[in-house]
């Protein structure tokens, strides 16, 4: 399948305005596995007719992790500059697949000049299905045993917790709760710019014990909507070296795959 990316510069040539614009991320657009998440979504926008665009070469980091790592003037000086291009195209509605940039775009921008309708890519989708406008038709994963992991700035800083669920029902997957989910979930361990450092000296990895919750549901594919969460679990599951019978999937990926993209 051919995948159609416009970007906002075509469109602004053509005099026109998409009804979204596709915020990629830093992880979305550079790694190699994120990539993989990207295109699963582009494929259901192309699918359900989805006029959208990206900014492409003019997309920056939002400045999630230089904020959370406390840099604060880097922060503003990356959050400005995205600001600035955002305006100039008149950018109403964005929607990413990065919990990271949702949190960001939608509760940091503001006060910096950036006022958007901000959506993770749940719970476009959800919207997309409601209406009619994407359809489901393949059940190739009912009967599987699917956990789903809460990513922090999706789940307890912004409290989306039905979106990936009803996605995850409309597949006939009856999802298996690990012990601690929704509000008492426990992060993965890349958040906070946690990312892009060494772990401190302790017992165990954040991303490890998070594995063992997932692990201690007997899942086939554990779920998420977060590029990070996913790198972060798909290290679990290698360090537990169950790699050979548990996929970690995001959402965007496992939709994709049951509407045959």
């Amino acid at each position: 399948m051919k995948l159609t990316v416009p970007t906002m510069a075509q469109y602004m040539a053509e005099g026109k305005q998409p009804e979204i614009l596709f915020w990629v991320g830093s992880a979305g657009s550079y790694d190699d596995r994120a990539k993989k998440i990207t295109k699963a979504f582009v494929k259901l926008l192309n699918a359900a007719n989805i006029d959208f665009a990206v900014l492409g070469t003019e997309e920056s980091c939002t400045g999630d992790a230089a904020k959370r790592a406390g840099n604060e003037f880097l922060f503003q000086m990356q959050a400005v500059t995205n600001i600035e291009i955002l305006n100039a195209y008149e950018i109403k509605k964005i929607v990413t697949a990065c919990p990271h940039s949702f949190n960001t775009l939608k509760n940091e921008y503001p006060s910096l000049g950036g006022n958007y309708q901000v959506f993770h890519h749940t719970q476009y989708l959800q919207q997309l299905i409601k209406e009619g406008r994407l359809k489901i038709t393949n059940k190739s994963f009912k009967g599987k045993r699917i956990t789903f992991h809460d990513p922090c700035y999706l789940g307890r800083a912004n409290d989306v917790y039905e979106a990936p669920r009803e996605l995850l029902k409309e597949l006939g997957i009856d999802v298996v709760e690990m012990k601690r989910h929704k509000r008492t979930a426990l992060c993965c361990g890349a958040g906070g710019a946690q990312m892009f450092k060494e772990p401190e000296k302790g017992d165990k990895d954040v991303n490890v014990l998070r594995t063992e919750d997932a692990l201690q549901t007997n899942p086939d594919i554990i779920a998420t909507g977060c590029p990070y969460c996913n790198t972060m679990m798909t290290d679990g599951v290698k360090f537990k070296e169950k790699e050979a019978e548990i996929e970690v999937l995001d959402i965007a990926e496992l939709l994709a795959q049951s509407s045959n993209l």
